[in-house]
């Protein structure tokens, strides 16, 4: 297991409680802002949940593991919030897809974007189930997709290819970039080497969720030059928060939080400035 005490020496940025903000973009403040964008990054171990949420909208992106589901469906109760606008599955893989079920069955999920690809599991099967007993036809996405919500633009890139290798789905993942006025988000899902190259030129983001939960990536250094992220986050375990990921955000003075280490992960944005806060 990786030291905290050696992870935040490597990081650029010290380790903040809760109550602390970290300022990770600011375009500036002269100019008018707007109600704010809220984006949790849920605490689900080696799994990715991401909810974002303004005034008038909400996307969830992917929904960790089997048990996890219950989690987003009491957050978003809890805030008052019965209405999914989108459920965006990166991929298939039980770490992000594992709690869908739960969310379709309990909340009214209006559109769902997926890759186009087969997958056989438990998860999968209940996956499925769930979209039928609602009559939920997924999107199954073979081009990118773009779409507007509340003053947010999104653009979901679709996979290039339609084989990536044995039994490698993670370059299926769907990649989500979303700008909120002058504020850009980066979701990568489980995206590996193959993928990367094909979203290299994305453009700049100022939070970038990590791709395959900080895993040892060859190319990752040279993403990371071409997003040139302000901040990032890992949603990831201690194993698996790979020393050469670590490396490479620390050498980019890109301040970072992972969910191993910091807990739930909030980034809230008025559409000038981003701020990040933890749970610890």
């Amino acid at each position: 297991m990786i030291d905290p005490r050696r992870l935040a020496a490597l990081l650029a940025a010290a380790v903040v409680s809760g109550v602390s903000a970290v300022s990770c973009g600011s375009k500036s403040s002269d100019k008018e802002t707007f109600p704010e964008m809220t984006v949790t990054f849920l605490d689900v171990g080696k799994a990715d949940s991401m909810i974002i949420r303004t005034p008038q909208s909400t996307v969830i992106i992917d929904c960790g593991e089997k048990g996890d589901g219950k989690e987003i469906v009491s957050l978003l109760e809890d805030e008052g919030v019965t209405t999914v606008d989108y459920l965006i599955i990166t991929h298939y893989d039980k770490d992000h897809v594992g709690g869908a079920s739960k969310v379709i069955k309990n909340l009214d999920v209006k559109n769902v974007l997926a890759p186009d690809y087969e997958e056989i599991s438990e998860e999968m099967d209940k996956y499925h189930k769930a979209l039928a007993e609602k009559n939920i036809t997924p999107q199954l996405l073979t081009s990118d997709l773009s779409f507007e919500l509340d003053s947010a633009d999104y653009t979901v890139f679709a996979p290039e290819k339609d084989y990536y290798g044995e039994d490698n789905d993670n370059d299926f993942s769907l990649v989500t970039k979303v700008k909120y006025h002058d504020i850009t988000f980066l979701y990568t899902g489980d995206a590996m080497e193959q993928r990367l190259e094909e979203i290299m030129d994305v453009g700049h983001c100022d939070l970038l969720k990590v791709p395959y939960h900080g895993r040892k990536l060859d190319n990752l250094k040279d993403f990371l030059d071409a997003v040139t992220p302000a901040c990032a986050v890992v949603c990831t375990s201690a194993e698996e928060f790979a020393s050469k990921t670590q490396n490479a955000l620390s050498e980019m003075n890109i301040p970072t939080y992972s969910t191993c280490y910091n807990g739930r992960i909030t980034a809230v944005s008025n559409g000038r400035d981003l701020n990040v806060t933890s749970e610890k």
